[in-house]
């Protein structure tokens, strides 16, 4: 099998350079970004920095508590503020309202009831930035303050939220023979906190009217969907409405909410001006959702000589106020609750419910990443009852391809797991230095770490996830591809977020086409749809929707050159701008193929069919799979409870590399995500109010505290119906990261650490307590 091993020597992070085609484009090539450039000198406009003349400036006015009745509403008070145009609540929206990504159940302003904490009641429009503050804050709001819900477990039992009921949704998968017990047990309960997708840039957008339609120019995920929401919610048909993707700063799942895009809309329409917002860095963290927090009980059983015979778990999902994408985050914690392992038997029962915390919904790795460190810190506990080395347990109850997973699913995919384990665990260790800088000891240069007190720990974990939409989801890609000359000009919806799709794009009609210059045009909803940009499934939706664009286009210009060569034009190619057959006798140039024409080919993708699941949790649920390994090694002070996370090594089944570069930053990102997930990463609240709302207060991982990264192996294995074979490749990274930290600790410490992110006191107070003894 294909794979790719650093070279002796090589930069960790660092996959060697992949061998390289003649030309200087298309597939497998390190070409650069086309936002890269304006976004290192700062130039490329962000959603945060577009502008229009005569625009007015929105403010939000958010609910201070996470639960009470709203007894009125008194504007009059902001409309007397200087430059104030509108105030507006959820009384002057002329639709329904109401919105969700997969449940519509949320409204655009709170009304009658407050849910959660900084739950958008009112906005301003005004001249100014400050004058729409000052507007906001002059709105009475009378509030019934009630007891909020925040605990998941009483969410069941305490008064519905909604009047549908607190339990969002509700899955049971039973596999296999349910009285089947093995001759060792190992039983755990978990828990992981929020974490939030900390994307640097501002949420953001700008709204024009125009006389019976409205334009808006936002930063989201999914331009289509978005459209279709705020049309219903605006009382409009989704022609009048037209979405603009406006520069990205990061997504990692998020901006899917569309309460800003409506809020925008409305007070551009009821203005008649343009109208911008920025929301500040307090408002992101109390009001967009983050990644679900988890309690998880766990039963693995297994047999003497280490095979797996049955996983039971019980997983309780805390979804905050409203459904978003609970359901579908669920699902994928429930199918892969007993991770990428042959289990002949399970028993997995989840739930989703509401709660008066803040809005949980998609985030990088959708419900993986929570029951990864769940059941991979089971595979521990289960090596070291059965005195087995813990990977050893994991090679030998390892998915290959043709395996069933616990929903009765064939794994059709490439399933190297062993591959990729075997990868990490042989990948060399890092050495330790004789007499570090502090900067490189646990707390860092304030030296708070003593050298004689630093345990080194290591620690494995795998994964997996399910790519594209799942459960029956109609998942599907529009692109169009037009060659004129020499140049090729792509139109496609698909939200560039970050990820490097533009380059993807454009490196596949490159490759098709035989051409350098590839334009790509706006994305916006003047196209087909794209889907969203989650799961992990441009590349292989839209990408697939541009291969097949290419290839029509290819078909239809060589068709006649084939013809008057009389041969097949199967047997031409284009390269370096020529027509050459198979025989490598150039033709003609491409120039003289196209002869002026124009040639246009528009094609809508869509890959294999998934799904339900039905009422025992089998089915073909899932179009494809990625798998992930993860070894990561750790410093450790026990007597702080400080950690340093050293190094992280990664093998990930990729399918085709289509650009090394940018694989190796999806996969570096992905793993310092990961390990602030680990150690630094929480949002805290208290009785539903969320007390760390900034980042001065909500720690991510800086230069100094990312690790190292080194890829032991990119295993490619061509994805059958997916362009060139390749995977989506962002959501990988992050699954296993935590769970690999997490076993390092443990390794050092000899702690349980059932709870992510590890904080200094879980190590610190358990040790302390034990050296008292």
């Amino acid at each position: 099998m294909p794979e790719y091993q650093p070279e002796a020597g090589a930069e960790p992070g660092r996959p060697p350079e992949a061998e390289q085609p003649a030309e200087e484009f298309g597939i497998g090539r390190n070409v650069l970004r086309p936002d890269g450039l304006g976004k290192a000198r700062g130039s490329f406009v962000f959603a945060s920095d577009i502008w229009a003349d005569g625009l007015l400036w929105a403010e939000v006015l958010r609910s201070p508590y996470p639960s009470a009745r709203i007894r009125s509403i008194d504007c009059s008070e902001a409309l007397r503020v200087p430059g104030v145009h509108a105030v507006i609540t959820q009384e002057d929206l002329p639709g329904h309202g109401y919105f969700g990504a997969e449940l519509v159940d949320q409204p655009v302003f709170a009304h009658e009831v407050v849910r959660f904490y900084g739950e958008p009641v009112a906005a301003v429009a005004a001249e100014h930035p400050a004058a729409a503050r000052r507007a906001a804050a002059r709105i009475r709001v009378d509030y019934e303050l009630l007891e909020p819900v925040t605990d998941p477990e009483k969410a069941f039992t305490a008064e519905p939220i909604h009047l549908d009921g607190n339990v969002i949704r509700h899955l049971e998968i039973r596999h296999g023979d349910p009285a089947a017990a093995g001759d060792v047990v190992v039983e755990g309960l978990y828990e992981v906190a929020m974490q939030d997708q900390a994307f640097l840039g501002p949420e953001g957008g700008l709204a024009i009217p125009g006389e019976d339609h409205v334009e808006l120019y936002v930063a989201s995920t999914w331009l289509h969907s978005d459209r279709d929401q705020v049309a219903q919610c605006l009382g409009l048909e989704p022609s009048q409405v037209r979405l603009t993707l406006a520069g990205v700063g990061g997504a990692f799942g998020q901006r899917g909410d569309v309460a800003m895009q409506v809020q925008l809309a409305l007070l551009a329409l009821k203005t008649g001006r343009p109208v911008k917002m920025i929301q500040s860095r307090e408002d992101m963290f109390c009001g967009h959702p983050h990644r679900h927090p988890a309690r998880m009980r766990y039963r693995h059983h297994a047999t003497r000589d280490g095979k797996l015979v049955k996983v039971e778990a019980q997983i309780l999902l805390d979804g905050g106020a409203y459904a978003a994408t609970s359901a579908s985050v669920l699902a994928q914690a429930c199918c892969f609750a007993a991770g990428p392992y042959v289990v002949p038997n399970a028993h997995i029962d989840g739930y989703v419910v509401r709660t008066n915390n803040p809005p949980a919904g998609s985030m990088r790795g959708h419900g993986t990443v929570q029951v990864a460190f769940a059941y991979e810190a089971q595979m521990d506990k289960l090596a070291a009852a059965l005195d087995m080395d813990p990977v050893d347990l994991r090679l030998r109850n390892a998915l290959s391809t043709g395996d069933v997973l616990i929903t009765g699913q064939v794994v059709n995919s490439p399933a190297p797991v062993r591959e990729l384990l075997q990868a990490c665990a042989d990948a060399p260790m890092p050495q330790p230095i004789p007499k570090p800088p502090p900067a490189i000891l646990p707390g860092g240069a304030g030296r708070t770490a003593e050298l004689p007190t630093i345990r080194r720990g290591t620690g494995f974990a795998v994964g997996i996830v399910g790519l594209l939409g799942s459960e029956g989801y109609e998942d599907y890609a529009t692109a169009t591809v037009r060659l004129e000359n020499d140049v090729a000009l792509v139109t496609c919806a698909a939200a560039e977020v970050g990820q490097g799709f533009l380059t993807l794009a454009t490196q596949i009609v490159q490759e098709i086409l035989g051409v350098e210059q590839v334009e790509l045009g706006p994305a916006d909803t003047g196209s087909g749809s794209s889907g969203p940009s989650v799961g992990s499934r441009q590349t292989w939706v839209s990408g697939g929707a541009i291969e097949q664009a290419a290839k029509a286009v290819r078909r239809k210009l060589l068709a006649p050159i084939g013809e008057r060569l009389g041969m097949s034009p199967e047997l031409l190619r284009i390269r370096d701008g020529n027509i050459v057959s198979y025989d490598g006798i150039v033709r003609m140039t491409l120039a003289e193929a196209v002869a002026g024409r124009v040639i246009e080919e528009t094609v809508t993708y869509r890959p294999a069919p998934t799904t339900p699941l039905d009422a025992n949790g089998q089915g073909d649920a899932f179009a494809g799979f990625a798998f992930v390994a993860h070894r990561a090694v750790v410093d450790v002070d026990p007597e702080l409870g400080l950690v340093r996370v050293v190094e992280v090594t990664t093998a990930q089944d990729v399918g085709k590399v289509l650009n090394p570069l940018q694989l190796t930053g999806q996969i570096e990102g992905g793993v310092v995500q990961g390990a602030g997930g680990a150690v630094l990463e929480e949002l805290i609240s208290a009785r539903g109010q969320v007390l760390n709302p900034s980042f001065t207060d909500y720690l991510i991982p800086t230069a100094v505290d990312a690790p190292d990264v080194r890829i032991a192996a990119l295993v490619e294995e061509a994805e059958p119906g997916a362009p060139f074979g390749a995977k989506g490749a962002g959501e990988p990274p992050i699954i296993g990261v935590g769970a690999a930290i997490a076993a390092a600790i443990r390794n050092a410490t000899g702690l349980e650490l059932p709870r992510m992110p590890i904080r200094p006191q879980d190590i610190a107070l358990p040790l302390a307590g034990q050296r008292a003894q």
